[in-house]
């Protein structure tokens, strides 16, 4: 028999910009079980809840995740709004589902080049983030900021963007997805990539709903679950289908976040096409008394706020479920039985953000 051995992986790993610990068992250089340790990060974000304004807490949502700020902000937004009965603006709708398309296409081009540089595809991982930039420089002249956007409030949005630089904005879509689809094509075609993510870190559909995968590890593996479809900002009027693979390895997730980029793109387009006129905002009255749970599509999966308020402008509660923290049981199920050199790989296929999920 084999003699079997503990390695650590983690918190400090060159493919983690994170800490995330795992113990992985080893029977020589196979993994025979992976345990997980989390925890390492804590930044007392729920307890502010009780010492910002609710209108205010905004910013602080925002700072949950650099990478899904805009998401976070409108989560929390739009639940605040459901226990207050406000009715936002269709403008207002259309820019908040623009800017988190925008979010979602920046998060995806990060974790390509992230996931190319895993694999060591050096080339690959800088034109994935030369992409990037070009989202990152819309967001900022729409917006200010290129990371943290500060737009999304509770009763609409700080910041309108004007006809012409909407024209713009699509005049740019096309050839800017061309370029998507030219490194899109690298990651679903080349055979270098092919070989080093099909059949790695395979989870079927049945364990990926019973574990409760979230985002791209659910959907490639045949899960067709995502929050866009319930049709919260304007995504009701935009016609959304998710994309969805069924091979369930490294290599599905890697397409699944590939084709979604191209789906992000056709829905600013349309967004943009549809624009309504009109305010941005409404005044808001009053203070928040009631519960509710609300939830978005982040780029990793679906998030979901808590927030309860007691009539008093501080909320009572907060409570937030990331999507990585969903799909750490996944995880677990993907690393037995394979090579410790392929950790890296199938770790950072369900993209994990650490400080996000711990808060």
């Amino acid at each position: 028999m084999p003699e079997r051995i503990i390695v650590p992986f983690g918190p400090q790993h060159p493919v983690l910009p994170e800490p995330i610990h795992l113990d992985l068992v080893l029977e020589d250089e196979k993994v025979v079980e992976a345990i997980p340790s989390i925890g390492y990060i804590h930044r007392g974000l729920e307890r502010l809840v009780q010492k910002r304004e609710y209108t205010e807490y905004v910013y602080v949502a925002e700072r949950i995740c650099g990478i899904c700020s805009f998401i976070h902000a409108l989560c929390y937004s739009q639940g605040v709004e459901h226990i207050m009965k406000i009715e936002v603006p269709d403008r207002a709708r259309y820019l908040r589902t623009i800017w988190s398309e925008c979010s979602r296409i920046h998060s995806h081009l990060l974790w390509l080049g992230l996931f190319a540089d895993g694999m060591g595809f050096e080339n690959l991982f800088m034109r994935s983030w030369q992409l990037r930039e070009s989202v990152l420089d819309v967001l900022e002249d729409t917006t200010g900021g290129r990371v943290i956007q500060g737009t999304c409030k509770v009763g609409g949005v700080r910041r309108d963007i004007g006809q012409e630089k909407l024209d713009e904005m699509h005049r740019t879509l096309d050839p800017f997805e061309q370029k998507c689809r030219d490194l899109g094509d690298v990651f679903l075609n080349d055979d270098t990539v092919k070989y080093r993510l099909k059949g790695l870190g395979v989870i079927s559909k049945d364990e990926a709903y019973d574990l409760g995968a979230a985002g791209p590890t659910a959907r490639g593996s045949g899960v067709a679950m995502d929050h866009r479809e319930t049709g919260y900002a304007a995504y009701g009027d935009l016609g959304f289908k998710p994309v969805v693979e069924t091979t369930g390895d490294c290599y599905a997730r890697c397409a699944v976040r590939v084709k979604e980029v191209y789906a992000s793109i056709d829905l600013i387009r349309r967004a943009i096409e549809e624009m309504p006129e009109g305010p941005i905002d409404v005044k808001v009255k009053g203070t928040p008394d009631g519960e509710y749970f609300s939830r978005a599509e982040q780029p990793r999966g679906e998030v979901i706020h808590y927030l309860k308020g007691d009539g008093s402008k501080h909320l009572a509660r907060a409570r937030i479920r990331t999507p990585t923290l969903a799909n750490i049981p996944p995880l677990v199920k993907m690393l037995p039985g394979i090579q410790l050199a392929d950790v890296p790989v199938v770790v950072l296929s369900i993209d994990p953000c650490i400080g996000c999920m711990e808060r």
